[in-house]
């Protein structure tokens, strides 16, 4: 990857756009949270405490004890390992887990902001680009790419993968991809993705290409993970077992989950029948509609990525945290950037986007579920 050339078409305004709706999130949840909480905030680190909630100090267990055979912290297994090997690095040098958590999120969400809007101007527009850029960015559950939570790693090394796919750096593909599979397990559906890139660009160039072979990289973060597994608890799949016994998930066919999705929602409580049924249910509509129109409408690499993600977070006995996961399908926001000539649609999903992300944030802020 030529790194001067990179450099040159950064563009700040974009770095400074991600910077302030980073500190305009951060700011909204420690308002909110003062406000219904009446809790005054002596300092920068309770800022940031109050969005240590749910999976993040689970990040921050592993970066400070790493995996543990035995105790309440066994189940921890079930995360991947690079997002907090990377906190436990920079802990040392800001002797901070929250701090540092949070430093690779921010590093992260820029790195994710300037491959996609690279990604993007490949095959469309700069507006297009940027306006991608804007809609991930105010996502109803876009504040994960700011807290302790791998959202932001995640995408950055994703999506920086399949730039170099579409760049033809495949040696970078191996590593990034590589990287990825070992921050989430839905890093694995970059090797279709890229498979089908591959026989994409074979088709228009008629000859193959030996770099091709990078995608045989890619895979080399789950065996780290895997291995991780077989040294703590002598068994690869360990993770899996826990995912069952805590966190009540087993693999099923996505329309047996959402069939039992759409039957549980009405007998909950009200806070759990928006939160945990008709927003769950919402965002796979979307995720499902996104899917169906990028096959029509995107290049197949995009659409694989899409359905590998739909298909893989409501191919599960419990489904749960859909929006937070929808937040991964980045060629969404492609399609929302395709209306900005129907100026009234284009215009009532920016409202909604905002809206519903200060919601969200704002909940999460005060401890109450939010995906």
């Amino acid at each position: 990857m030529n790194f001067k050339l990179f450099y040159r078409n950064i563009d700040r305004k974009l770095i400074w756009q991600v910077l302030t709706i980073k500190f305009l999130v951060i700011l909204w949840g420690g308002i909110v949270h003062q406000v219904f909480t009446r809790h005054r905030f002596a300092n920068l680190g309770d800022w940031l405490a109050i969005w240590n909630l749910w999976d993040a100090p689970r990040y921050l267990n592993l970066a400070e004890f790493g995996y543990q055979s035995s105790g309440e912290n066994q189940v921890n297994i079930a995360f991947y390992p690079l997002y907090p090997l990377l906190i436990r690095c920079i802990e040392t040098i800001t002797n901070n887990y929250i701090v540092s958590a949070f430093l690779i999120s921010a590093l992260a969400s820029i790195a994710t902001a300037i491959f996609l809007q690279n990604l993007v101007a490949v095959d469309y527009s700069p507006k297009i680009a940027r306006s991608s850029v804007l809609f991930l960015f105010i996502f109803p559950t876009s504040y994960f790419l700011h807290i302790g939570y791998t959202e932001s790693l995640f995408l950055a090394l994703s999506i920086g993968c399949l730039l170099a796919a579409r760049t033809n750096n495949w040696r970078w593909v191996g590593f990034l991809g590589g990287l990825a599979t070992m921050t989430r397990i839905n890093g694995m559906i970059l090797i279709p993705a890229l498979i089908v890139e591959a026989i994409h660009q074979y088709r228009i160039n008629k000859r193959f290409n030996r770099s091709w072979l990078w995608i045989l990289a890619v895979p080399s973060g789950l065996i780290i993970y895997l291995l991780c597994n077989l040294w703590v608890n002598g068994n690869i799949f360990s993770f899996l077992e826990f995912q069952r016994e805590f966190w009540h998930k087993s693999s099923a066919f996505p329309w047996q989950s959402i069939w039992a999705k759409i039957q549980q929602t009405p007998r909950y409580a009200a806070y759990e029948m928006q939160m945990v049924g008709v927003q769950e249910l919402l965002f796979i509509a979307i995720g499902l509609a996104g899917t169906i129109w990028s096959w029509f409408k995107l290049r197949p690499v995009y659409s694989v990525w899409m359905t590998g993600n739909w298909w893989l977070f409501t191919s599960t006995s419990f489904i749960l945290s859909v929006p937070r996961y929808t937040l991964v399908l980045f060629p969404l926001y492609i399609g929302f950037s395709f209306l900005y000539k129907e100026r009234i649609l284009y215009n009532v999903i920016i409202v909604w986007c905002v809206v519903f992300l200060l919601l969200f944030s704002g909940l999460f802020a005060v401890g109450k579920w939010a995906f």
